[in-house]
């Protein structure tokens, strides 16, 4: 019996290559689509699974106000928490921030980019499996250190890397582990220092000082809500009251004027993708772009799988008189059922055979585009294939083969099923599917396209047309002073401005696309606003050509530039709610500073995002802010720029730093990549809109070609009674219109709804109008009608004697 399907199978393949191609490629499209999303969760899903304490590590996340999450903690909350809730069993400091440096050992230097400071249980909040050492003996004291695998081999080769002595920021330290870094965590370390307790008690009193990130870890998951109020009860007795008192109010009126910390507990599980804060070590991962692109590859899917069932009943009709004769010689539906559903398992299986290879010839760039590094492996998501498949062949495979199933026998071999209206409606109301379908994708890709658009065309606040960054690796160390600090910086920027070519040069504690690296709360009379520090050396503004509203720029004219006086930005000087805020003093962390002028918001970070509040100062103000110096600017002669940047990296490596490689970017260049993700999204759904288009109009040819081909019989009659050209066209493309508007006007809704949500992600987003739905059902009618009117065309150039001889 199975030899006998496939013999059936083979032969209708022949009689039916482009239709039968069509669909396999549709599917396969489809298929290809859902694979990729497939790799994409599951690699996304795969951080921090393989941890056995996932389900009892917490991130406190601070709420700082309405839209603002920390993932810093004040440094003695661990221990105090420790000590008030018996839910916590214990806890670990860690820094924000990989640490980028070189680790010496002997005349051999290895730089690490991802090297992080902790406290002595780190292994036991993320217990790497150690391949010298252990866990519990890695990092005992604060001379310690613990490598990855990678760079022990490095370092050391083949060596036994235990006990050995290196040299990590001028201080000598012992290698006590080794540990296979194998595994995707939020925190991804080549290696591990025991600093951070130095640090720890340096602010141990410093209840206003977030600056460590702080994990929990639990007894019981589910007493989470005990812990989180104890927490709560801890900042307000710490920074609540106290800071009530040095105001002379009551807490409940410091609350009502300033806010409080509202802490919470994020499970490690989960805080890749779901987390509220955005300082995490390791980048986020993209809940909604996830997603979005699982969702559009499903639906996509789905309309490869309706593209099949429209082709596959249109079909039917040709098959007819084979299902009839099988009826009589004692065929039962379900054979028949089963037969159909076979056929349809096997152009599934050639379809994901197919799709597989697209996945893997189209990896490299898929890597590319999301920043991953995934491998196609069967054994990884072979589950979820089987699944896929299983779907497929159910929904592309039953539904026409029940209604083949159902032909009447004696209507068939009568030879008039070819009138029937069998089926019809299931055509029809699946063509009107993929019509919405295809709508909601154009209208989205316009949508999604002038939201990137907008962005692009933004003003940003400042220029930076030919302003290179250098990346400056600051100098620290316990006998490294803040006023050390910025001479050395001044001694390096007097020596570029030597250098032909360079006409500015200047500093800033932040990096555009990146954001600041500290905020501090000014106060000024009953208001109390979170300002983004934002510290800079004299002629920075300038330089960047960001605009001055009320007041003057910083400048060395004035002597208590440097002691007293600051900048803010536009959006501090609304939230400070003071028409002239020129001349007015604002306690900035217990420091009176005297605003001297308000410069226009510019970016920093993601343009998407809302402008914060920023207080700007000279470094010298704020020395301890010296620690934020980490890019040099430089305004260069466009004419002569490729030769000012060798001239720079000569000098860098030669004055400034021998040991790193000079590392440079243009500012506008550095910038764009703050929004790379949204720039991805509309790539995402370019290429997804293709995809859609391309199965839509497979489908709309097969059935047209089906339909106008029933219906020759009919368009010979009537051209042998005169009927013209356009009459015919007008005629077979009428219902398709129809269908065509149907689908459109059913895609409305859901596309304004979902692509509305889409927008609010946000802060400075397009008002959808209606020139997307409009441009939208253009479109579709105009693919539409070129689509089927070609197809009547040839339907009206045929011989009507070959179809009207018999009659």
């Amino acid at each position: 019996m199975i030899l006998n399907w496939i013999k059936i199978f083979i032969y209708h393949l022949k009689q039916n290559k482009l239709f039968s191609f069509l669909n396999v490629l549709g599917l396969s499209i489809g298929i290809a689509g859902v694979i990729f999303a497939i790799l994409y969760w599951n690699d996304e899903q795969s951080y921090d699974a393989w941890n056995p304490e996932k389900e009892n590590v917490f991130l406190v996340a601070n709420q700082m106000s309405e839209n603002t999450f920390w993932a810093s903690s004040s440094a003695p909350i661990g221990a105090a928490i420790k000590e008030k809730s018996s839910e916590v069993a214990s806890y670990c400091y860690l820094s924000g921030n990989y640490e980028s440096d070189l680790i010496r050992f002997k005349n051999k230097k290895v730089q690490s980019s991802k090297i992080v400071l902790a406290q002595k249980n780190f292994f036991e909040f993320f217990p790497y499996e150690f391949v010298e050492g252990n866990q519990k003996s890695a990092l005992p004291d604060e001379n310690s250190i613990s490598l990855s695998q990678g760079l022990a081999l490095q370092l050391f080769g083949k060596e036994t890397a235990l006990g050995k002595e290196v040299l990590f920021q001028n201080k000598k330290i012992t290698v006590r582990g080794v540990y296979k870094m194998d595994k995707k965590s939020s925190y991804n370390p080549s290696a591990v220092v025991n600093f951070i307790d130095l640090r720890i008690r340096k602010s141990i009193v410093q209840w206003g000082n977030f600056q460590f990130v702080l994990f929990l870890k639990v007894k019981n998951p589910s007493k989470v809500s005990l812990v989180e109020n104890d927490l709560q009860k801890l900042y307000y007795d710490n920074l609540t009251v106290r800071f009530a008192q040095e105001n002379g109010i009551t807490p409940e009126q410091y609350i009502e004027k300033y806010g409080t910390t509202k802490p919470s507990l994020e499970p490690l599980s989960t805080i890749r993708l779901h987390t509220k804060t955005s300082g995490l070590i390791e980048e986020n991962g993209n809940f909604q772009f996830l997603m979005i692109m699982v969702g559009l590859s499903v639906l996509i899917l789905l309309l490869s799988i309706v593209n099949y069932i429209n082709s596959a009943t249109a079909n039917a009709i040709k098959r007819a008189k084979e299902v009839g004769v099988r009826k009589v010689i004692g065929s039962s539906k379900i054979n028949i059922i089963q037969q159909f559903v076979f056929e349809t398992a096997i152009l599934s299986l050639f379809s994901i055979l197919i799709a597989l290879v697209l996945v893997e010839l189209s990896l490299p760039y898929y890597n590319d585009f999301l920043d991953k590094t995934i491998v196609v492996q069967g054994s990884q998501f072979y589950l979820q294939l089987i699944i896929i498949f299983s779907i497929t062949v159910c929904l592309a495979g039953v539904f026409p083969a029940i209604y083949v199933s159902n032909f009447e026998a004696l209507k068939v071999l009568k030879g008039n099923f070819g009138r029937s209206k069998s089926g019809v409606w299931l055509r029809n109301g699946m063509l009107i599917f993929q019509f919405s379908i295809a709508t909601f994708f154009i209208i989205g890709f316009y949508i999604v396209y002038q939201q990137i658009d907008h962005i692009n065309k933004k003003d940003l606040g400042f220029k930076a047309n030919q302003i290179l960054s250098i990346s400056y690796r600051n100098v620290y160390g316990e006998e490294i002073t803040d006023n050390f600090r910025f001479d050395r910086y001044l001694t390096i920027k007097n020596e570029l401005l030597r250098i032909p070519g360079v006409k500015q040069v200047a500093a800033g504690g932040f990096a555009f696309g990146g954001s600041a690296k500290s905020t501090i709360t000014l106060q000024y009379k009953d208001l109390s606003v979170d300002g983004d520090n934002i510290p800079i050396d004299f002629g920075m503004l300038e330089m960047m050509q960001i605009k001055l509203v009320k007041g003057r720029y910083l400048s060395p004219k004035f002597a208590q530039d440097t002691i007293n006086t600051m900048l803010i930005n536009e959006t501090a000087a609304r939230l400070l709610k003071e028409k002239k805020p020129i001349g007015k003093k604002v306690n900035w962390n217990g420091k009176e500073l005297i605003i001297v002028g308000v410069v226009k918001d510019f970016n920093i970070g993601n343009p998407a995002e809302a402008i914060p509040p920023m207080s700007i100062f000279h470094f010298k103000t704020n020395s301890w802010l010296t620690f934020a110096l980490n890019n040099i600017y430089i305004d260069a002669v466009a004419k002569t720029i490729d030769q000012t940047v060798a001239d720079l990296e000569n000098f860098w490596l030669k004055k400034v730093d021998p040991d790193y490689p000079f590392v440079y970017d243009f500012v506008d260049k550095d910038y764009q990549r703050s929004y790379s993700s949204y720039v991805k999204q509309k790539n995402l759904f370019s290429i997804l809109n293709i995809e859609v288009i391309l199965i839509a109009l497979f489908g709309l040819f097969c059935l047209a070609s089906f339909s106008i081909e029933r219906r020759m019989k009919e368009i010979a009659v009537r051209k042998t009674l005169g009927a013209e050209t356009n009459i015919l066209l007008k005629e077979l493309s009428k219902q398709y219109i129809i269908y065509c508007v149907i689908g459109f006007l059913i895609a409305v809704f859901p596309a304004y709804y979902l692509l509305n949500k889409w927008l609010e992600n946000f802060a400075y987003r397009i008002d959808i109008s209606i020139y997307p739905f409009l441009i939208g059902f253009i479109a579709l009618l105009s693919l539409t009608l070129l689509v089927v009117l070609s197809k009547a065309y040839q339907a009206t150039r045929v011989d009507v004697l070959q179809y009207l001889k018999y009659e």
